[in-house]
C-alpha cells in the first residue's frame, strides 16, 4: 500500500499533453488556446473618442475661446472627416474616429448647445487629449495578447475576436469512459427493486470531470465476468484517453477487475492507498499507449472524493503541462476533528472566507462511504496527514475542491 503522495506523483506522471485541434471561434469558449494570438493591429486602431460631445483645437479652447461653431457631426463607425479649422467644433460620439485637427473633446455635460453653436461652460483642461483613448495606448500591433495555454474565458474570447481569429486552434477535450459496474445498480429512470439502488456514481463523476476538460461517456456494466470482459475490451479499445471505473475493485469475490484488466493489458501501477476513504483504488496504464484506467472504490463518498482527488487534477495537468501539478489551497479547521487510523484523511469540509480573507473549513458529517447525501453540504475536502490523530481548530491543511 502506498501513501496518498507517491499516489498522486504515479498518476500524474503519465498525464502526456493532449493533441490539438481547430474550432470556430463560438465553440472554443472554456477551452484552452494551443497557439499564441497576437495583436494585428494598434489597440485601439486610432485616436478614439471617449465622451459624447465635442471635438475642438485645444489650442483655440486654451487661448480663450468657449463658443464653437459645430461644423458636422462624427459618427462612431464613420470615416473621419477633419476639423475644417481652428476655432470650429464637431459634434462627436463614443467610439467614433477623432476628427483630424481635434485634439479634446469636451462632455455634453459640460457644453450648451443653441443654433448650432456649442459654449463651453468649464475652464480648458490642463493639457491636450482630454477624453480621447489615443492609438495603441493599451497595446502595440504585433504584442503578445493571448499565449497558448490560456483559457477561453469571455474576456479572452472577445480579444480573439478583437484580432480577427474567426477559427482558433485549441487543446482538444480529453475523451474519458466513465463505467460504473454492478448487478445491484439500475438506471437512474427505473424503480429499483428491494435489493437494488439507483445508478449515481457515474453522474457525480461526470459533472466532476467535464468542466475540468473532459468529453464524458458513461457506460454501466454487470458483474458478469464474460459480459464484463466483452464490455471493457471494448471500451479499452474505443480512443479514450482515460476510463474512470466504479467498483469491483476491493477483495471481494466478485470484484474482478484488478485480474481482468492485468488481463487485457493494462500495466497495474497501484493497488490500495494508504487513505480513507478510497483505500481499494486502482490505476493502471496499457503499455500500448492507450488509455490510463482509475479503479475507483464503488461507495458513493469514496468514488467521489478519488475522482477529486486523483482523475481531476490528471485532467488538469493534461491540458496545461507547463503550469505543473494542480495544487490544494489552504483552509483552516473551525471545528475539532479526530481519526484514528492510520491512514490519511479524506475529510468533507464547507469552505467559507472570514471578514479577514481567511478560507475556514467546517467539516461536514458524512454517515460512511455510502452517504451521498451527506455529501450536500461540503464543497470541499481536506487531507489530513496520516501521522496524526487529533487535528485542533485553526491548525492549517490543504483543500481539494469538490
Amino acid at each position: 500500500m502506498i501513501s496518498v503522495a507517491e499516489a498522486y506523483a504515479r498518476v500524474l506522471a503519465t498525464a502526456h499533453p493532449l493533441p490539438s485541434e481547430t474550432l470556430p471561434l463560438p465553440e472554443a469558449a472554456g477551452r484552452l488556446l494551443a497557439e499564441d494570438l497576437a495583436a494585428d493591429r494598434d489597440f485601439p486602431p486610432f485616436d478614439r473618442v471617449a465622451m459624447d460631445g465635442i471635438a475642438v483645437a485645444y489650442a483655440a479652447w486654451a487661448g480663450g475661446q468657449t463658443v464653437f461653431p459645430i461644423a458636422h457631426a462624427q459618427f462612431a463607425g464613420a470615416p473621419a472627416l477633419p476639423l475644417p479649422g481652428p476655432g470650429v467644433a464637431v459634434e462627436v460620439m463614443t467610439g467614433a474616429v477623432l476628427p483630424p485637427g481635434a485634439d479634446a473633446v469636451v462632455r455634453y455635460e459640460d457644453i450648451t448647445i443653441d443654433n448650432q453653436q456649442a459654449t463651453i461652460n468649464i475652464p480648458p483642461a490642463a493639457r491636450p487629449g482630454v477624453n480621447i483613448h489615443t492609438q495603441a495606448t493599451d497595446r502595440r500591433r504585433g504584442d503578445l495578447l493571448l499565449p497558448a495555454g490560456t483559457r477561453l474565458t469571455p474576456a479572452a474570447l472577445a480579444v480573439a475576436a478583437t484580432v480577427g481569429a474567426a477559427e482558433v486552434r485549441v487543446t482538444r477535450l480529453a475523451r474519458v469512459a466513465v463505467v460504473s459496474t454492478g448487478d445491484e445498480l439500475v438506471d437512474v429512470a427505473a424503480t429499483p427493486l428491494p435489493h437494488q439502488i439507483r445508478r449515481s456514481n457515474a453522474y457525480a463523476v461526470q459533472a466532476l470531470l467535464a468542466p475540468a476538460g473532459a468529453d464524458v461517456h458513461l457506460f454501466h456494466l454487470p458483474d458478469d465476468l464474460p459480459t464484463l470482459r466483452q464490455g471493457l475490451t471494448n471500451i479499452l479499445a474505443a480512443g479514450f484517453d482515460a476510463v474512470v471505473l466504479s467498483g469491483a475493485v476491493s477483495k471481494g469475490r466478485a470484484d474482478h477487475l484488478p485480474g481482468l484488466l492485468r488481463e487485457l493489458g493494462v500495466v497495474e501501477i497501484f493497488h490500495e492507498v494508504n487513505q480513507r476513504p478510497g483505500k481499494p483504488m486502482w490505476f493502471g496504464a496499457r503499455a500500448d499507449g492507450g488509455p490510463v484506467v482509475f479503479g475507483l472504490p464503488g461507495n458513493p463518498v469514496s468514488t467521489l472524493l478519488t475522482a477529486a482527488r486523483y482523475a481531476r487534477p490528471w485532467l488538469l495537468a493534461l491540458q496545461q503541462p507547463a503550469a505543473g501539478a494542480p495544487e490544494p489551497t489552504p483552509a483552516a479547521l473551525t471545528a475539532a476533528a479526530q481519526f484514528r487510523p492510520a491512514l490519511t484523511h479524506l475529510l468533507p469540509v464547507q469552505i467559507a472566507v472570514d471578514a479577514q480573507g481567511v478560507r475556514r473549513a467546517t467539516p461536514v458529517v458524512v454517515g460512511g462511504s455510502g452517504d451521498l447525501a451527506g455529501l450536500l453540504g461540503a464543497d470541499a475536502f481536506l487531507e489530513l496527514p496520516a501521522e496524526l490523530t487529533e487535528f485542533a481548530p485553526g491548525t492549517v491543511w490543504p483543500a481539494w475542491p469538490l
